[in-house]
């Protein structure tokens, strides 16, 4: 089963690319992911398949292996000058893929990354990582980032409080992230979905789980495949060579800011999953907001968005619950606090939505949360979250007012001195404060 909102992209363009095209492979769970490989590998004997084993990246050494269906064509030990994933990227993966491109032309490559990397850092580096000093988009296309779930260990990873550290699987010494938050955020970046296998407990649950991710991922191809009986050359069709990948569109908290969909409103459970947009226009006062944090992810698998505060209005605050916990950071500057020759260092795209929907008091200020669950009660988490926004009477007092508000959050996402730049809607949300 199959489903893709996506447009096709244009077919004159499509047929003049002569590039190799690239297909990223990500997941969390190896041997899933490793299947999913081997059967495209299986499918075309052309094909070959770039992964580094990170086991000993923290001494500064990871190993390359390339392989085609036919064996494996390089095995390698590879020093780094940082023993990190990033470093990894620029040093050897991306050099890798170019080299490749060039001593095997015309043969497509699927990059199969190691299970605590982001598809997200790879598309950061195809874009701005440069290889004999041009990006690896001169001799690559990028079709697709794929990335695959296990069925049976889905609910488990999401439902994680577990970081990489206690794992002894971080991507580097500084690495504290959790196990949820990457498992959500491989799921979210991808612009196709495999779920793969079937769920220990029966056909409901295996069901159960793949509308879960269509609540969590709304925007990407979601595939369905029977890990016991798979058929080689129909899964080849479905993940290679559909331009589904647009490098235009930002990262996920950003997104609603700039017009993307963040989220299905879905209310009605189906097979116990929901999905609950929260949207209002008032400020949220911060007190108020604070104590019902941990009464509104109670039942939360993800939840994530912008939103903001009457005692900070100028700061686009991002949130994002995974796993247990809550993060919740800065997104830069609310259009409506910065003078308009300000503007122009800003993304077209968030112009453009701000304008369509701007109000005359609040300007592009808002609240856009996604909350998504199993049975979660939709009504009861929209009555708490409106209790939390400021009255008619408190409305009434005035900005001014509002900024000396007892904040919870005070100093939690500083906007800085320094003038705006196009990072102002970075979705990197480093220095977040967890709630």
């Amino acid at each position: 089963m199959s489903s893709s909102p996506q447009a096709p992209a244009d077919a004159a363009t499509v047929d003049a690319d002569i590039r190799p095209s690239l297909t990223v492979l990500s997941g969390f769970w190896p041997a899933a992911t490793f299947a999913v490989a081997r059967t495209l590998l299986a499918a075309d004997p052309s094909l070959l398949l770039v992964r580094h084993d990170l086991t000993g990246i923290r001494d500064g050494v990871v190993r390359r292996v390339v392989r085609s269906s036919a064996g494996i064509v390089e095995d390698e030990q590879v020093g780094l000058r940082h023993g990190c994933a990033s470093c990894t990227l620029r040093e050897d993966v991306l050099p890798t893929l170019v080299r490749l491109a060039r001593s095997h032309p015309g043969q497509d490559l699927v990059l199969m990354l190691p299970e605590v990397v982001e598809p997200e850092a790879v598309a950061a580096a195809c874009a701005h990582c440069l290889v004999d000093g041009a990006p690896i988009t001169d001799l690559l296309r990028v079709d697709s980032y794929v990335t695959v779930v296990d069925a049976e260990h889905l609910l488990d990873g999401l439902a994680s409080t577990d970081d990489l550290t206690t794992l002894g699987i971080q991507a580097a010494e500084d690495d504290h992230r959790a196990l949820a938050d990457v498992v959500v955020r491989q799921i979210e970046y991808a612009d196709t979905l495999v779920l793969w296998g079937q769920s220990r407990e029966g056909e409901f649950d295996t069901g159960r789980m793949s509308i879960l991710l269509q609540r969590m991922a709304p925007w990407a191809t979601h595939i369905r495949v029977d890990g016991d009986l798979v058929d080689a050359g129909a899964l080849t069709r479905q993940l290679r060579h559909t331009h589904r990948h647009r490098p235009e569109t930002p990262g996920v908290l950003a997104r609603g800011l700039q017009g993307y969909t963040l989220g299905a409103h879905e209310p009605e459970p189906d097979c116990g999953v929901v999905s609950a947009v929260f949207r209002a226009r008032r400020p949220f006062h911060p007190q108020r907001l604070h104590d019902v944090l941990e009464e509104v992810n109670a039942e939360v698998i993800r939840s994530r968005g912008h939103l903001w505060l009457a005692s900070q209005p100028d700061t686009v605050v991002a949130w994002e619950f995974a796993g247990g916990g809550l993060a919740m950071g800065s997104l830069g500057h609310w259009l409506v606090s910065l003078p308009e020759d300000r503007w122009e260092h800003v993304e077209d795209q968030r112009r453009l939505a701000a304008a369509l929907d701007w109000d005359p008091y609040y300007g592009d200020r808002h609240q856009h949360l996604v909350f998504i669950g199993l049975d979660i009660d939709p009504v009861d988490l929209h009555r708490t979250l409106t209790g939390c926004l400021l009255t008619d009477a408190e409305l009434a007092d005035g900005e001014e007012a509002w900024r000396t508000y007892p904040d919870p959050f005070a100093g939690c996402f500083p906007l800085g001195a320094a003038e705006l730049t196009d990072t102002d809607t970075d979705t990197d949300t480093e220095g977040t404060q967890p709630a």
